[in-house]
């Protein structure tokens, strides 16, 4: 698999489920702001709702940091709406569900499993320049943690705005940084 780190976002249309409405979001919506792109296998299953509400409770949290969610998978708009409509769960979501069933945007991000039609657990944070910052593909069986995530684009965030510092291992907001130079070869 080829990385997918700090490579521009490729062009798409799609018509997504948000707020009651069919809307369409394309490549352009992601730009000019921090995005994740949330790519899960399907409706009406077992862990992707468990994901999809951990992020809607959360979702205030990443906009109060000027995040916008986009969760994705090859069903429909029309499916979505249906989830959304009878699901306690999926119904507490306010981002937006983008529907994929040709499989465009799923292979543009190379999380589609071809012989099932379906998406990887893919997450992927977009600065608001369309540039891939941090990827994380998980397996069918492994869930995702909306804090985890909450703390990664933080950092992403944080080293976006400021240059020449990176975050550690374990960062979280307002902790010490590094200011990698030769003083610190061998010193950590």
């Amino acid at each position: 698999m080829s990385t997918y780190i700090n490579t521009e976002i490729k062009p798409f249309n799609a018509t997504a489920y948000h707020n009651g409405k069919f809307v369409q979001v394309s490549d352009a919506d992601l730009k000019g702001k921090w995005s994740v792109v949330f790519f899960y296998p399907a409706d009406f299953t077992f862990v992707c709702p468990t994901e999809l509400g951990d992020l809607a409770d959360n979702y205030a949290e990443f906009q109060k940091m000027g995040v916008e969610i986009y969760s994705v998978s090859t069903d429909t708009h029309f499916t979505h709406k249906a989830w959304h409509d009878t699901s306690d769960t999926i119904s507490k979501l306010q981002y937006p569900m983008i529907g994929d069933p040709t499989g465009t945007i799923t292979r543009n991000f190379g999380v589609m499993i071809e012989e099932a039609g379906l998406a990887d657990r893919g997450t992927f944070v977009i600065d608001p320049q369309g540039i891939i910052q941090i990827v994380e593909i998980n397996a069918g069986g492994i869930g995702r943690d909306a804090l985890e995530l909450l703390r990664k684009v933080k950092a992403a965030q944080y080293v976006a705005s400021h240059p020449g510092e990176v975050c550690p291992a374990k960062w979280k907001e307002g902790e010490a940084t590094l200011a990698p130079s030769l003083d610190l070869v061998g010193k950590i």
